[in-house]
Order: structure tokens, then sequence, then C-alpha cells
């Protein structure tokens, strides 16, 4: 994706700010797109709800909305999920899932190290976070206990 860095000194940059994830927002939709008409991962039944998870996180993480994850976003994320690393560390994370060797992580990139069959550390962690998220538990008036019920 090309880069769309904005100016930090528009203090005025909301609509701007809007324009640019809109944007994002629709180019990753067409990725998405592609990669479900390919059948690439077909072996995913679930594979639009998984794309849509992917494209939110993604946009989340990517604080300069350069359409990549460099090493200041996924600090950034490691932060977020409460696995804080030095930035030795993270380059590595990084050098795992980067095919094209710019350093970053682009959404192709992404998707295909949550769904491809390599294991990376990055994609523990953040399948360890969706794994870690409260479920629902029981709602309602708890059942009377009485002592006859006891072992």
């Amino acid at each position: 994706m090309p880069s769309t860095v904005l100016d930090k000194n528009d203090y005025q940059g909301g609509a701007k700010w809007g324009k640019v994830k809109t944007e994002q927002a629709k180019k990753i939709d067409e990725i998405n797109r592609d990669l479900i008409d390919a059948e690439t991962y077909k072996e995913y039944e679930d594979l639009e709800e998984r794309l849509s998870t992917f494209k939110t996180q993604f946009m989340e993480y990517d604080t300069d909305d350069s359409g990549d994850l460099d090493p200041t976003d996924v600090a950034y994320m490691l932060e977020k999920l409460g696995k804080n690393k030095n930035i030795l560390e993270i380059k590595k994370m990084i050098a795992q899932v980067d095919l094209d060797g710019t350093g970053t992580i682009n959404y192709h990139e992404y998707v295909q190290m949550m769904l491809g069959k390599k294991n990376s550390i990055l994609r523990i962690i953040l399948m360890f976070e969706e794994k870690s998220k409260e479920k629902p538990g029981p709602s309602g008036v708890a059942p009377v206990k009485r002592f006859e019920d006891l072992p």
C-alpha cells in the first residue's frame, strides 16, 4: 500500500485522518475480496469473519496510517497486549513475518502470518489475545443451594 502519512503539525487534520482511514479500509476490503476469490485459504470456513477481524486489528495497530506495521506500530501493539519488548526483539519478530524485506509488515504479510502454516511469535501473541478475551459468564439469579444438596 502506498504511504499516506499525515502531517503531524496540522492540528485540524480530523477530516483528513477520517479520509485516510476510509481509504485504508477500502483498500483492505479490496484485498480481502481478492483473498476470498483466490481461494488461497479455502480450508477456513469462517474466512470472511477472520479477515474482518484482521482488518480491524491491522487498522488499529497501524498508528501512522502508512499501510504497514513498522517497529513503532508493533511496539504499540505488544504494549497494548501487555507484552513489552525491546526494539531488537521487535525487529526479530518482524523479520520472521516480513517477506519482501522492507522491515515492516504489510496487510498481505499480516494475513499470511495469521492464517499461514508457519508459526511466528507475533501470531502466537495475537492468537493468545483472542483467546484471553473475556467470555460472557452466566447471567441471572444463581440457583438456590441447600444443606441437603451438599455431598
